[in-house]
C-alpha cells in the first residue's frame, strides 16, 4: 500500500465493507449538520454546505440520505453541538500525523485518539508539532475516462486552479483553499464526475517505511483512528 497514492486510497475506501461505509456516512452527516448550523440549509447560499454535499456525492452517499441529513439538521439546530478538534502526533519512525474530527465530547475524543497513537506505536504531540509539515489545499480527482485532458486543464485553470497533473489513474487538480469551491463548481457544471473533492492536508516531505513491523504498526494506527466516530479525517506523510 502506498501512503500517498491518492487514487489507490480512494479506491480502497470505496471498497470497504458496509460497516465502514456506514461510518463514512455518519461522518459526512456530522459535517452536513455543522455546515447547516453555520450557514443555513440552502446550498445555493451556503458554500460550505455545497462543498460538503459534493464530498458526500463523491463518496456515493445517496441523495435522499443527504437530503434527510440537511432537513434533520435544519429542524433541530440546538441538537447540533459538534466541536471541531485537531490532534497532531507521530507514528512509527516519526511519520507525521494530523487527526481532524467533530465531537460532542472533547475528553472522550482525546483519550481515544491518544490510545490509538499508543497502540499504533506512535505518540500524540503538542499542537503545531507537525502542522508546519503540511499544506492545506483543495484537491479534486477525476478519472481519465471522465474528461478530455486538455479541456479539463483549461477549464480548471480558468476557474483558478493552482496545479493540474496527470496520474496513471486520472487527473489531480490542486487549488488554494479559498479557490476550491469555484473550481469544484466549474468541474461540476461541466458535467464531469469527480472521484473525490475536498479540502485536504498535503505533506511537504515523505517519510518512507521499509521495516514490516513499522508498516504493521502504522497500518494499525490508521485503522484504529478510522474506527473512531469522533475522527473525520487523518493525514500523514508516511509511504510504504
Amino acid at each position: 500500500m502506498a501512503g500517498h497514492s491518492k487514487f489507490a486510497n480512494i479506491k480502497h475506501r470505496k471498497e470497504k465493507n458496509d460497516a465502514a461505509r456506514g461510518r463514512v456516512f455518519t461522518r459526512l452527516g456530522r459535517e452536513i449538520a455543522v455546515a447547516v448550523k453555520s450557514g443555513g440549509a440552502d446550498p445555493s447560499a451556503n458554500s460550505r454546505l455545497k462543498d460538503v454535499i459534493a464530498k458526500a456525492k463523491a463518496e456515493n452517499m445517496p441523495n435522499d440520505t443527504i437530503d434527510r441529513s440537511i432537513k434533520k439538521a435544519a429542524g433541530d439546530l440546538n441538537a447540533v453541538n459538534f466541536e471541531a478538534i485537531t490532534y497532531e502526533g507521530y507514528g512509527p519512525k516519526g511519520v507525521a500525523v494530523i487527526v481532524k474530527g467533530l465531537t460532542d465530547n472533547r475528553n472522550r475524543a482525546a483519550a481515544n485518539v491518544r490510545n490509538a497513537f499508543t497502540k499504533g506505536g506512535g505518540n500524540m504531540g503538542t499542537s503545531g508539532c507537525v502542522a508546519f509539515m503540511f499544506d492545506q489545499k483543495g484537491l479534486i480527482m477525476v478519472e481519465k475516462d471522465a474528461a478530455e485532458e486538455d479541456e479539463l486543464m483549461l477549464l480548471v485553470s480558468d476557474a483558478g486552479a493552482d496545479d493540474f497533473t496527470t496520474q496513471e489513474e486520472g487527473f489531480e487538480i490542486l487549488t488554494a483553499p479559498e479557490a476550491f469551491s469555484e473550481v469544484r463548481e466549474a468541474v461540476e457544471a461541466a458535467g464531469v464526475t469527480m472521484v473525490s473533492a475536498e479540502i485536504t492536508m498535503l505533506p511537504q516531505n515523505i517519510t518512507t517505511l521499509t521495516d514490516p513491523e513499522d508498516i504493521k504498526k502504522m497500518t494499525k494506527l490508521l485503522d484504529l483512528l478510522d474506527d473512531e466516530d469522533d475522527v473525520q479525517d487523518v493525514y500523514h506523510n508516511g509511504e510504504w
